[in-house]
């Protein structure tokens, strides 16, 4: 009863009477409130009265903890330094630690206080104590630990006073006080190109301003505009620019760091001032002004700047109006058919992927009609990988186009491979689709007359060797072939070619012809390996771990032990494993709808 009244001394006189066991309960709970009421001698002695020798569970362990940590306390508070820090030090716990280092902290016992925040853990709040103790060395040894920015600072300036550049320029760094660093920067230290990367990554708006006076004491106007507009300093960068010719740096500059505000004051300026159509326009469009811009890029013409720069302006205004306008400008609604590359990228910027693709085959063909046969199949396998990271169908024009000119372009490594059945395969299937490759007609037929040849396929030999017999071709044939290709003609199809390997469709298992991409019985179209050109099978399948592209996985071993890349992206090989074939095709039918 008197423990519940509080009543600690009866309580205290009573346990020595009737129950000694609770005594050490009854001073630790006593001397807590002598604690409290500022009783700090009182509270000592009952602290160590508390104490339990022999403590064997964890709550007499915690119970002896907190005695102890209380000693440690009162020891300080009744002026016993020495015992009160050995035995803070002693105990496990971090929070004795703190309490006893605050209370050092406050009766300004400095270095004490520092050692138990330190050995604590509470490294910020000892290189506090330790600056007010002037004990500098000690701040440096721990700052590796501290974390608070404005410990840093202090430590900084103090360092800057000494004289000490470098570790004051650490320190404000540290601190993220970008405006100290970069004044140090360039003076005392003079590296202005460590001060231009400070101020570029922390884009510090008075730091800029330091660096641009910096510039303008050299005589680098064109630094010096830059730095001014990024501190914001805009009117004294247009009267730089206008007092030194240098508004392509201050355009620039605007371009990189100028707000919405700024761009538009500089297209007027352009627009009014400097009869500049096209960087007007380009202004316009930074400041948002998308219909003013692009009526300026109509009216300027079809150069390829322009019609770019309208494309972008399309882009960024995501306008179905200014899209319907810009589709009609570039499809030459003013009489002047604009390059279809330019529809191509307005359709991709815009996510409409299936018009891009459309406007992809087309690019293609006028690549292929060039000659550009590795650009055309690059813009068509891009196209190609975007639809499928879209999980949308491939359109089958573009998916045969890919393949025919990707089966042409292998022939070279599959030669240099030995793989002389491989390429002429791949040759057969290239001049099955000679009208993709206009410029080379007579290129390819003679290879393929020459490849197949060596292959033993007389039959497409003679083939391929007639059909350059025709007029329209006969006179382009080299010299060094057409005696060969002639007598080919003469001798005629006496013998049929070498009958094609057939393997197991991965879909339906039926016999198909090695090179075949559709399938006689189940119908599927089957994709392609992109090594060998032969339709997958499900035994050895494989994808590129770069670009995802099928292919035998035995081919992918090949190549990645000669070191070469995959023939499609040209990424390494060293990651591909062997797959599943069908669970790749139920994917296919899954995600892309096929």
């Amino acid at each position: 009863m008197r423990r519940d009244l509080l009543n600690w001394p009866k309580a205290l006189v009573l346990a020595e009477k009737m129950d000694v066991k609770e005594i050490p309960f009854l001073s630790k709970e006593y001397a807590q409130e002598l604690e409290l009421t500022g009783d700090h001698a009182n509270a000592l002695v009952n602290y160590e009265k508390g104490v339990i020798d022999d403590a064997d569970t964890p709550e007499l362990q915690e119970h002896n903890e907190i005695c102890q940590s209380g000693i440690a306390r009162m020891a300080i508070k009744t002026g016993d330094l020495r015992r009160g820090v050995q035995m803070a030090k002693q105990l496990e716990g971090r929070v004795v630690k703190k309490d006893c280092a605050i209370i050092l902290e406050q009766m300004k016992q400095y270095t004490e206080a520092a050692q138990l925040y330190e050995v604590g853990l509470f490294y910020d709040r000892a290189a506090a104590v330790c600056l007010k103790a002037n004990t500098y060395a000690k701040v440096g040894e721990l700052l590796d630990k501290v974390k608070s920015p404005k410990i840093h600072i202090q430590y900084g300036k103090i360092m800057e006073k000494e004289k000490k550049w470098k570790v004051a320029v650490q320190c404000y760094e540290k601190g993220r006080d970008y405006d100290n660093q970069v004044r140090l920067l360039l003076d005392p230290l003079n590296d202005p190109d460590e001060a231009v990367r400070v101020v570029r990554e922390s884009r510090s708006i008075e730091g800029a301003k330091l660096v641009a006076k910096f510039f303008v004491k050299l005589g680098d106007h064109n630094s010096a505009i830059q730095f001014l507009v990024m501190s914001q300093c805009v009117q004294e960068a247009f009267e730089l620019a206008e007092k030194n010719n240098a508004f392509a740096e201050y355009a620039k500059a605007i371009e990189e760091h100028g707000n919405l505000t700024q761009a538009l004051e500089l297209a007027d300026f352009y627009n009014n001032k400097a009869n500049d159509a096209y960087m007007a326009a380009k202004f316009y469009t930074q400041a948002g002004q998308f219909e003013k811009a692009m009526g300026l890029l109509f009216k300027q013409g079809d150069s390829d700047d322009c019609v770019g720069l309208a494309v972008d302006c399309g882009v960024k205004a995501n306008d179905e109006v200014l899209t319907g306008k810009l589709v009609r400008f570039l499809l030459g609604e003013d009489g002047n058919t604009k390059d279809p590359q330019h529809l191509f990228k307005l359709y991709v910027g815009l996510g409409r992927t299936r018009d891009a693709a459309k406007t992809a085959v087309v690019v293609a063909q006028i690549h292929q009609q060039k000659g550009s046969y590795r650009v055309a199949r690059d813009l068509l396998f891009k196209m190609h990988q975007e639809l499928r990271a879209k999980m949308m169908r491939i359109p089958l024009d573009m998916n045969k186009g890919l393949m025919a000119i990707h089966s042409y372009i292998i022939v070279k490594s599959l030669i240099a491979r030995k793989e002389t059945l491989l390429a002429a395969r791949m040759l057969i299937r290239t001049c099955q689709e000679i009208q993709r490759f206009p410029t080379h007609i007579v290129q390819i037929l003679t290879s393929a007359v020459v490849i197949c040849s060596q292959a033993n396929l007389k039959k497409s030999a003679h083939k391929y060797a007639s059909q350059l017999m025709n007029q329209e071709y006969r006179p382009k044939i080299h010299e060094k072939y057409k005696k060969k290709i002639e007598d080919i003609v003469r001798k005629g199809a006496s013998q049929n070619d070498i009958p094609e390997v057939q393997s197991p469709c991965p879909y339906c298992e039926y016999p198909t012809a090695d090179y075949a991409i559709s399938c006689d019985n189940c119908k599927m179209l089957i994709p392609y390996c992109i090594i060998t050109g032969r339709h997958i099978v499900s035994e050895d399948f494989s994808r590129c771990p770069t670009c995802e592209m099928p292919a035998y996985y035995s081919e992918f071993r090949k190549l990645s032990q000669a070191n070469d890349g995959c023939y499609m992206c040209g990424g390494e090989l060293k990651m591909a494993i062997p797959e599943d074939a069908k669970a790749y095709l139920e994917r296919m039918e899954k995600d892309y709808k096929m």
